[in-house]
């Protein structure tokens, strides 16, 4: 038996009782994206948010660039790349075990997707708190349009979209606040005004109102529901999708969070 056909012996076991390691190894939020970004590419299916255009790919796990990587060691707010769960889109990756992305010269397609089960988006980073996930992505699209040199109009897809269980956005209302563009903007904003009197406080301002503000206008933000993306790969194609769904129970299943009873101990 092979090393890959052993993984996949491995994985086939996770959902039993003798795993030999967490179920959550498999059936997690970032599966559940790559299985649907694969469909939606593999099925050219339209009308849907996630649809493909033309000679767009797509890929997981990238890591985008932003306007306030550090430029030296004197500057203590700097951040590092953001990891995006997923990105479709036109654009190539880097060789190797790099995975930052590029735009494509003719790119008319981004697409920035963050998974999410039960977990909310994070608060921020190390050297801004408030720099939370939602702001930071939006922010690191319009870094990318910005090293491209490609004006956010031409753009007949751009967006930043969360995928999350429906009770997590409509029931709890998780992401709302986050993903508002007023809220967006405002966290931008003091990222940018945090440089003021350093050396790269002109250029961050100048890249705020020429390519952040631009992108934040043009660009959607919205939340998705696991159950309605299911349910339109379903109406398309009824076999994956019924087995898509199941995955997804599992994936709910396995995430919420669980502790042993200690009472049974004592």
């Amino acid at each position: 038996m092979s090393a890959s056909e052993r993984i996949y012996d491995l994985l086939s076991q996770v959902n039993s009782d003798g795993r030999n390691f967490p179920a959550t190894i498999f059936y997690n939020e970032g599966w559940l994206l790559r299985l649907v970004l694969d469909w939606f590419f593999r099925q050219k299916a339209i009308g849907h948010k996630l649809s493909f255009a033309p000679n767009a790919n797509w890929f997981s796990e990238a890591l985008l660039g932003s306007q306030f990587l550090s430029r030296g060691r004197w500057d203590a707010l700097a951040e590092g790349f953001t990891h995006a769960d997923g990105v479709i889109g036109h654009f190539s990756i880097g060789r190797g075990a790099l995975a930052n992305v590029s735009l494509a010269e003719a790119a008319s397609q981004f697409i920035v997707a963050e998974a999410k089960l039960f977990s909310p988006l994070s608060s921020g980073v190390t050297n801004a708190r408030y720099f939370n996930q939602a702001a930071r992505n939006v922010a690191c699209i319009a870094y990318a349009l910005h090293q491209a040199e490609l004006e956010p109009s031409r753009f007949s897809s751009l967006a930043f979209y969360v995928l999350a269980p429906r009770e997590q956005i409509e029931d709890k209302q998780l992401f709302a606040e986050f993903t508002s563009k007023p809220s967006i903007r405002e966290k931008v904003s003091l990222r940018v005004t945090a440089y003021q009197g350093s050396p790269q406080a002109e250029k961050h301002l100048r890249w705020q109102r020429e390519w952040f503000e631009p992108t934040l206008e043009r660009a959607e933000i919205a939340c998705l529901a696991w159950e309605d993306v299911i349910e339109f790969i379903r109406a398309e194609d009824d076999p994956f999708g019924s087995d898509l769904s199941k995955f997804y129970k599992d994936c709910c299943k396995f995430n919420r969070v669980q502790e042993p009873d200690l009472r049974a101990s004592t």
